[in-house]
């Protein structure tokens, strides 16, 4: 596998493989070797059209400890304000011979466009409402170090489901793996045709979603892709869809909550349950460097 820009891509043994690269670069670290050599010699480009800080930061992070060059390139500081294409751009990256492309774009099918187009490695970051890998990626091997295993886990994902590409490759990824996947959220940020992202389970009641749940996963608020309001006021949908202590009492004792970041604080989340002891968002963040690390060192391997 040359690029990684789907979780289509990727068969159960291929995510156990990820995981286990994962899994050895985390111990190996956290035992206090802080530098390998599995990419030595390799270039990393990372182009951001979309701003960014957990991922962006994570990759150039992975890469540096793997031992590779990283080079950071925004839509701010390219071309692309002179008008040149997406397809150009790229192809003018890759003449400087970089080993891999890390990308995100605003536009869905971007990464997947660009890594057909290159010699070199290319992972999605992030492509419009269309996916995110690697948070599937992270968020199922948090999942995993927690519940010792996916299967037979009955997972909820709460909130704007519509314009989330965390929630679609999380859904594909969590149902490879053999969990139970339920959607929640407001009428209008529900997609209409949700059995096509391989759901098992929609609602608009989010005490009969998190009910019975073992995770529960709430979603950022987007409103940098709504070009209408999908709901009345933020403090209505904190009331009906955020997490506080009322839902929290529904909660099993051993359920566990995660966000993929940034937290809207009072709005998906109460601000002292963003890092209660149900919480697993840090570990959400410190696990994104490992994947990383390790999805850089399937493709080149």
């Amino acid at each position: 596998m040359k690029d990684l820009y789907s979780v289509n891509q990727l068969e159960k043994e291929d995510i156990q493989k990820i995981f286990q690269l994962a899994k050895e670069y985390k111990e190996r670290f956290l035992k206090g070797e802080k530098k390998f050599n599995d990419l030595r010699r390799c270039s990393i480009l990372l182009v951001f059209f979309e701003n960014s800080t957990r991922t962006r930061t994570s990759f150039e992070l992975a890469g540096k400890i793997l031992g590779a060059d990283t080079i950071n390139i925004s839509a701010s500081s390219s071309s692309v304000k002179k008008g040149e294409t997406l397809y150009d751009t790229v192809k003018t990256l890759e003449a400087l011979n970089s080993d891999f492309i890390v990308i995100r774009h605003n536009m869905s099918g971007a990464a997947k466009i660009v890594a057909n187009s290159v010699k070199s490695h290319v992972v999605n970051a992030g492509d419009g409402t269309n996916e995110h890998p690697t948070q599937a990626l992270l968020d199922g091997f948090t999942i995993l170090e927690k519940k010792g295993s996916l299967e037979g886990l009955k997972i909820a994902i709460v909130g704007d489901i519509l314009h989330s590409r965390v929630a679609r490759s999380d859904i594909k990824l969590f149902k490879k793996l053999g969990a139970e996947v339920t959607l929640c959220g407001p009428m209008t940020m529900l997609p209409r045709h949700y059995e096509a992202l391989g759901a098992d389970y929609i609602t608009t009641d989010i005490k009969e979603a998190v009910k019975n749940k073992d995770v529960v996963i709430f979603l950022r608020i987007q409103l940098e892709r709504q070009d209408k309001p999908f709901f009345s006021t933020l403090r209505e949908y904190s009331i009906k869809y955020g997490l506080n202590q009322e839902l929290l009492k529904i909660l099993k004792p051993d359920t566990v909550i995660m966000h993929p970041g940034p937290v809207n604080r009072g709005v998906e989340i109460q601000s002292e349950l963003v890092y209660s002891s149900k919480s697993l968002i840090l570990n959400q963040v410190e696990n994104g460097l490992f994947i990383r690390m390790a999805v850089y060192k399937y493709l080149l391997s």
